[in-house]
């Protein structure tokens, strides 16, 4: 099997602002039309249940396969949420892949308890984490788990974070490794992330390589790209992600892996520099993203 630097490109995105039926239905449809190999729902408060929607994609389209980026460890119980993935595994015909992460709460405090949920520390995010990728093997690993899924042991699993244990964890367990590319913030910060320059980036790469290790052709590498933005003037683009990167330059902000910013052509070379670079040839964009990344697709296709 290929290193991460020398895979096909892979590209999805996050839909979660359809106000309807109809809309979140043709934006699925658009999504795959426009080249798309994956359409994921997020897992935040006040936002759309991500197994609902993510069955209604299925009903829009043919090919996508249909993901969570990411569920929040914390708030599932695993024995419900394995129902909840055996159930939309097989009623979309094995398109489920699975994404989740430890979690930066996307809620304040006062949401969360009043959600009744608790609002964990980064440690017993991770502690979560671990908890329920082992308790999610086991149980599905049951064969008399009903209903019986179409994909065992699990489907694709995707688990992102930035941690030493979320990706130590991700190198035992995971058949793709999200990269955020954010720093570390104070805790319990909910907000914008801030996002890294390339050297700290390299450096979670390289941690992930190591631990891998003969595992490394297995698992694709996977990089969220929250800005593309098509433009001729890329400087003054890249001026106003200050907000993202504040400790960046312009043209520090410029090489960061999910700032994608420039003519079409730009941004296509920009993927696959980021590709031959960190390995990320599995790139997701955030809703925003849908009608810019049309003529990239068809670039890198």
């Amino acid at each position: 099997m290929p290193l991460p630097n020398d895979r096909r490109f892979r590209f999805g995105v996050v839909l979660h602002t359809a106000g309807s039926r109809r809309e979140w239905r043709e934006q699925c449809r658009k999504a795959e039309q426009i080249g798309f190999d994956t359409i994921s729902a997020i897992d935040h408060l006040g936002k759309p249940a991500p197994f609902p929607a993510l069955m209604l994609a299925a009903e829009a389209t043919q090919r996508v396969r249909l993901g969570t980026y990411v569920l929040d460890a914390t708030f599932h119980s695993p024995a419900l949420l394995v129902r909840d993935v055996a159930t939309t595994d097989l009623l979309t015909d094995g398109r489920l892949e699975l994404g989740l992460a430890a979690g930066r709460p996307s809620a304040s405090p006062d949401k969360l308890r009043e959600a009744g949920m608790p609002y964990p520390t980064p440690a017993e995010r991770a502690d979560g984490l671990e908890r329920t990728v082992a308790a999610l093997r086991r149980l599905y690993a049951d064969p008399q788990i009903r209903p019986g899924p179409p994909e065992r042991p699990l489907p694709p699993l995707l688990l992102a974070g930035r941690g030493e244990r979320v990706l130590r964890l991700a190198a035992r367990e995971a058949d793709i490794i999200g990269f955020n590319g954010t720093v570390a913030g104070p805790s319990g910060r909910v907000g914008l992330p801030a996002f890294a320059g390339t050297d700290a980036i390299a450096r979670r790469v390289a941690f992930a390589r190591a631990a891998l290790g003969d595992r490394i052709t297995q698992v694709e590498f996977n990089h969220e790209a929250p800005a593309v933005v098509v433009t001729t003037a890329r400087r003054q683009a890249l001026d106003r992600l200050r907000t993202l990167a504040p400790s960046l330059t312009a043209e520090e902000r410029g090489h960061v892996p999910g700032f994608l910013v420039g003519t079409p052509a730009q941004i296509a070379e920009q993927i696959r520099r980021n590709r031959e670079t960190f390995g990320f040839s599995y790139i997701t964009v955030l809703d925003g993203g849908l009608d810019a990344m049309a003529p990239v697709i068809e670039l890198l296709r």
